[in-house]
C-alpha cells in the first residue's frame, strides 16, 4: 500500500483524491436527496460526483491511505452485473409504476401479511410495492474476511444495539445473504466502529488513529482480493454504525466516505450525512438486550403527565430545555435525573408526550422509546435526518418543533386538539412494527426496514463494467 501525504487544505485534499478516482466508472444518482423512494429519477454522473462537493469532515484528516487497483473483471463477471442491472431496472420501472398508477388499489400486491395503509406513509402503495421486491430480488454479500471481536460481532445490549443486533442478524439471514459475491447487488462490510473503539481506543492516550489504521486495511484488503470495491468505487458497499464517530470512522477512506452507503444513527447533514446514497437508522438502547417490559402504556385516560423528559445536560438543545422548563410546571415533567422512588418507564407510560432532545450527537433513543411506550414522541433536534423518513410520515405520529419555540412547549401541545392526539396515537401503535426488535427478524420490523433503505439507496445507483 502506498501512503500519500496529503496536504491540510481541505480543498486540496478533495482535489488530490479527485484526480485519484476518475477512471472510466459511470453511474446514475437519483436527483432527490429526500425521498428516494418516491423520485426514481436518474441522471448521469460521474464516478467522482459526490468527491468534488464540500469537504466539511476532512479538515483534521492528514494522512490518507488510498490504493487503487483495476478491477479484475472478467467476461462472465461483466454478464452477471448486466442481469443484476437489467433486473434492478425492472424493479426501477414496477414502482414507478405504482406510483403513476394511482387507481390499482394497494390490495393488488398480494400480501397476506401486512399492508401498509393511511397517512402514516408518505406512499403506502410505493412503499409496499418496493418491499415486495426487494424481499424478491435483493441479495447482500457479506465479506468474510475480519475476525471476532472487531468484525462479524457488535455490541447487542447498550445505546449502540442496533449496531451489533443488525450485524448478527446479518450474519445469519437466510433470506437477503447470499454466498454468491457475483449475484450480489450490494457488499457489506461487517466491522463494528463500537468493537473498535471498545477494544483499540485508550481512554488516556486517545489516538482516532485506531479507526484509520483498522477500516483502511479492512478496505485495502478486500480490494485486493475482491474485484467489486473497484468496480463500482465503493458505490454499492455498505457499512453500519450506531456509534457516535460512525462517521467519523469513514473519513479516512474517501471512497467509503463519498460513495458508499453509509448506514448511520448519527445521521447530522452538517457532518456530511447525505440521504441521497446514506440511510438513517433509530438508535435503540436495550438496556437487557431484550424488549421484553418496555412495550405497552397506560390508555390515554390515564396519561396524566401531558409531556416528560429525564437526561443529561449535554448538547445545544438540552440546556434550553431544561432552563425553560425543569422544575417550572407541573404538567411538563423535566428533570436531569428522575426523583428518588419515581421510575423513567412509568413516567414514559403515564405521560401523553415525551420530549426526545438531541444531545450530544442528532439521535436520541428516547424517540423509539417513546413509540415502544405510546407516548407521541416530540422531537427537537437540528440537521437531523429521520430514520426510514424515505418512506414514513413523521408528521402523522409526532410533534417536531424549533429550538426557538421551546419557551411556548407548553402552549404548543395544550393547543392539539384531543382528536387530533388520538389520531397520533394509532400511528404511533401502528408504526411501532417498523421499530421492533425481533429475534429472529420479522417482516416489516427494524432489521427489514434497514435493509429497506439499503434497498432504495441500491436502486439510486448504476453500475456499469
Amino acid at each position: 500500500m502506498r501512503r500519500l501525504n496529503f496536504p491540510n487544505h481541505p480543498y486540496q485534499v478533495i482535489f488530490v483524491v479527485g484526480a485519484l478516482v476518475t477512471i472510466l466508472f459511470v453511474f446514475f444518482v437519483t436527483t432527490s436527496p429526500q425521498n428516494l423512494l418516491s423520485s426514481l429519477q436518474w441522471t448521469r454522473a460521474t464516478g467522482v460526483r459526490n468527491l468534488t462537493s464540500s469537504s466539511h469532515g476532512l479538515k483534521k484528516v492528514k494522512v490518507i491511505n488510498v490504493t487503487y487497483v483495476p478491477p479484475r473483471i472478467k467476461k462472465g463477471e461483466v454478464v452477471k452485473l448486466d442481469k443484476l442491472e437489467e433486473g434492478l431496472a425492472r424493479a426501477r420501472a414496477l414502482i414507478k409504476h405504482a406510483a403513476q398508477n394511482q387507481t390499482q388499489s394497494i390490495s393488488a400486491y398480494k400480501d397476506s401479511d401486512y399492508v401498509p395503509q393511511g397517512d402514516l406513509y408518505k406512499n403506502p402503495r410505493l412503499f409496499q410495492r418496493s418491499y415486495l421486491l426487494m424481499e424478491k430480488l435483493f441479495k447482500i454479500f457479506v465479506y468474510e474476511e475480519g475476525d471476532h471481536p472487531l468484525f462479524h460481532n457488535g455490541p447487542c445490549k447498550n445505546i449502540y444495539s442496533m449496531e451489533g443486533l443488525f450485524i448478527n442478524f446479518m450474519e445469519k439471514d437466510k433470506r437477503f445473504r447470499t454466498n454468491d459475491p457475483d449475484g450480489a447487488h450490494v457488499y457489506f462490510l461487517p466491522f463494528s466502529v463500537a468493537m473498535i473503539i471498545e477494544y483499540l481506543f485508550h481512554p488516556i492516550i486517545r489516538d482516532k488513529a485506531v479507526l484509520e489504521r483498522t477500516i483502511s486495511d479492512y478496505v485495502h484488503i478486500i480490494s485486493q482480493k475482491y474485484p467489486f470495491w473497484n468496480r463500482s468505487l465503493g458505490a454499492d458497499h455498505v457499512m453500519l454504525s450506531c456509534h457516535d464517530w460512525g462517521p467519523r470512522a469513514t473519513w479516512y477512506v474517501p471512497q467509503l466516505y463519498f460513495n458508499a452507503i453509509r448506514v448511520l444513527c448519527n445521521a447530522n447533514t452538517t457532518e456530511r450525512f447525505n440521504p441521497r446514497k446514506d440511510a438513517s437508522f433509530p438508535e435503540i438502547n436495550l438496556i437487557t438486550g431484550e424488549i421484553k417490559g418496555i412495550i405497552g402504556g397506560a390508555p390515554p385516560s390515564s396519561r396524566s403527565t401531558l409531556a416528560f423528559f429525564a437526561g443529561s445536560l449535554h448538547g445545544r438543545i438540552r440546556p434550553a430545555l431544561l432552563q425553560h422548563w425543569k422544575d417550572k410546571d407541573e404538567d411538563i415533567k423535566v428533570y436531569e435525573t428522575v426523583p428518588e422512588g419515581v421510575s423513567y418507564q412509568d413516567m414514559m407510560n403515564r405521560s401523553k408526550y415525551c420530549i426526545c432532545p438531541s444531545g450530544h450527537e442528532v439521535a436520541s433513543p428516547r424517540i423509539v422509546e417513546a413509540i415502544y411506550s405510546e407516548c407521541i414522541p416530540v422531537l427537537i433536534s437540528q440537521h437531523y435526518i429521520l430514520p426510514f423518513s424515505d418512506v414514513l410520515n413523521w408528521e402523522s405520529f409526532s410533534i417536531q418543533i424549533s429550538v426557538s419555540q421551546i419557551p411556548n412547549l407548553r402552549k404548543i401541545l395544550m393547543e392539539i386538539p384531543e382528536h387530533r392526539y388520538l389520531r397520533m396515537l394509532e400511528r404511533v401503535k401502528q408504526v411501532r412494527r417498523h421499530f421492533m426488535v425481533n429475534d429472529p427478524p420479522k417482516r416489516y420490523d427494524v432489521f427489514h426496514m434497514i435493509i429497506h433503505s439499503i434497498w432504495l439507496r441500491r436502486l439510486n445507483v448504476q453500475i456499469s463494467a
